[in-house]
């Protein structure tokens, strides 16, 4: 009986140290969060939020880039078509004809 009672004050001992020992290692755990958090925060870094609506944002202006894009190769490509037309009527209104090498 007296060695069952040894073993149960042991075990009642070692249970206790277990508890202790985590919630020293919760309490630990928690400094070293609030410290790391302090740091960043002195360090002026992102969230991740923050980050999000950067990329978003960078996302809308890269499709509008593109759109622009393809509207200044169209605007680009009118004029060249629109150019033989344009001397065409030049040279009506000059009475020559393109490519007539009249002098007058």
């Amino acid at each position: 009986m007296q060695q069952n009672r040894l073993f149960d004050d042991f075990a009642r001992l070692m249970t206790d140290a277990a508890g202790a020992a985590q919630g020293v290692r919760r309490e630990a755990e928690t400094m070293v969060k609030a410290q790391i958090e302090r740091m960043l925060r002195d360090m002026d870094v992102a969230t991740r939020e923050e980050v999000e609506v950067l990329r978003d944002l960078v996302a809308s202006l890269r499709a509008q880039n593109d759109a622009l894009t393809a509207r200044v190769a169209a605007l680009e490509a009118t004029p060249a078509a629109a150019k033989p037309a344009e001397t065409k009527l030049a040279s009506k209104a000059k009475g020559t004809a393109p490519g007539d090498t009249a002098t007058a």
